[in-house]
């Protein structure tokens, strides 16, 4: 415990690091009032009473509802939250394979990268002028006329206005915690709605056991030790399966690489180098299909009925095939063979048996694939972890922290802030928070 401390003192001494974090957590704690707002001119109680009754538990729109931190079942200014920006990104990162003007833009380097973003930007406000309306529409469905302030024409146009506006706000403090703060700042927010919804779950699952007199509060115990089990299971799980792809890696190319100083460092080959990124894209996607419901085809509605249930086959079955294509995806996109090809050799490196340039950019892609695979297995797995879990009982709103996407968005992007933190530490000469906190000898 003197050890930590000691850390959290290392870090509250650099003043760089300090004002990163304070500014992340300001932002975040904005996110968070920015959540309690209402929407103007309508009850709020009896909106937030129906809207509640909507996202219980089992469903779709419960899962959004944590995802924006119980923003959407509050009728905030934010109740769209993050969503209609992730929604955005993953259309135009599948866009860059199939338009040539993407593509060119993604060579352009900064400037680019710039323009991308800004076409991002747009469509996310074009994604919630479509989300925007269906949101309001189930206001006017589910609560009384007598319940809006202001008529109904006018309540459209200015909960249009809020909405969009709470989204652009929400985008802007996520790109901002990424650009001045420590963290991504899009995982952050999403990460900061899950964790406010931590303790509420915990409660009613508390509630539950003790009306069923089934255990009662040993039960809870044993589903808290049960809960870290899991946890400590997945750790186990990554370390493992890492050092495994992690030395193949190394046998099948670092090891065989010549010329070249530090190959390790050089080729940032990983188990799973997605991150989280695959969950929240294919969580994303999956609130598409239960859209099918609301059709008028009986076909459809019962398909779209049955992706309504989070817990139910079909829903965990397409959830893992996303997952496993995203990482992928993602992999791809994010790691460029083709110039970590031309990267080697320039540098005067070569792999034995393999031709410089498209050949060698084919060997890594190979072996990247081939280890991306039992990552994109393992996030798969434990994201569907809470179908199986809550047979055992437990309410599905607490089920949801049994792995699946919470737990892995919060463990995921916990980390890499961690690895953030851990960087800026080690650059200072003081070992990261991983570490035993003490300072490090400088080097000159």
């Amino acid at each position: 415990m003197k050890k930590f401390i000691q850390t959290i003192k290392d870090i509250w001494t650099i003043e760089e690091l300090r004002n990163k974090i304070l500014l992340t957590l300001g932002f975040m704690a904005i996110y968070r009032f920015a959540a309690q707002v209402p929407l103007p001119g309508i009850d709020i109680t009896a909106a937030q009473a129906a809207l509640k009754s909507q996202t219980g538990e089992g469903g779709i729109l419960g899962l959004l509802d944590m995802f924006t931190g119980g923003a959407f079942a509050k009728a905030s200014v934010v109740a769209l939250g993050i969503m209609p920006y992730i929604s955005a990104s993953i259309v135009v990162q599948l866009m860059t394979i199939a338009v040539p003007y993407l593509q060119k833009l993604q060579k352009e380097g900064e400037s680019g990268r710039k323009r991308i973003t800004q076409i991002t930007r747009w469509l996310t406000i074009a994604i919630t002028m479509v989300q925007g309306p269906a949101y309001i529409t189930n206001i006017y469905q589910i609560i009384p006329t007598s319940a809006f302030y202001i008529s109904g024409t006018m309540f459209w146009i200015t909960s249009m206005v809020i909405l969009t506006a709470g989204t652009i706000f929400a985008m802007w403090l996520g790109e901002k915690i990424t650009d001045k703060g420590i963290g991504n700042g899009i995982s952050l927010l999403i990460m900061i709605g899950i964790i406010a919804r931590f303790p509420s779950s915990f409660l009613q699952e508390l509630a539950a056991k003790l009306e069923s007199s089934n255990g009662g509060l040993f039960m809870i115990l044993v589903e808290i030790i049960l809960w870290l089990l899991v946890i400590l299971v997945c750790v186990y799980l990554v370390t493992a399966v890492r050092k495994i792809a992690v030395q193949y890696a190394r046998k099948t190319v670092a090891g065989n690489i010549k010329n070249v100083t530090g190959v390790r460092d050089y080729l940032p080959l990983k188990l799973n180098s997605s991150g989280v990124m695959p969950i929240i894209f294919a969580q994303a996607i999956m609130f598409a299909p239960a859209l099918l419901a609301r059709s008028n085809n009986d076909t459809i509605k019962t398909i779209g009925i049955e992706f309504q249930d989070m817990f139910g086959l079909w829903y965990n079955v397409l959830f893992a095939f996303l997952i496993i294509v995203f990482s992928y995806f993602y992999t791809a996109i994010t790691i460029p063979t083709n110039k970590m090809a031309d990267d080697l050799k320039r540098s005067g490196g070569f792999v034995p048996g393999i031709r410089p340039g498209k050949d060698t950019a084919d060997m890594l892609d190979r072996v990247l694939s081939l280890i991306t695979f039992p990552g994109s297995l393992f996030l798969a797995l434990v994201a569907i972890l809470p179908a199986f879990v809550v047979k055992l009982g437990l309410t599905q709103s607490w089920a949801l922290f049994y792995g699946g996407t919470s737990l892995l968005i919060m463990v995921g992007v916990a980390i890499d802030t961690i690895q953030q933190i851990n960087s800026h530490l080690l650059n200072r000469h003081y070992d990261g928070l991983m570490k035993k906190g003490t300072k490090r000898k400088s080097i000159a």
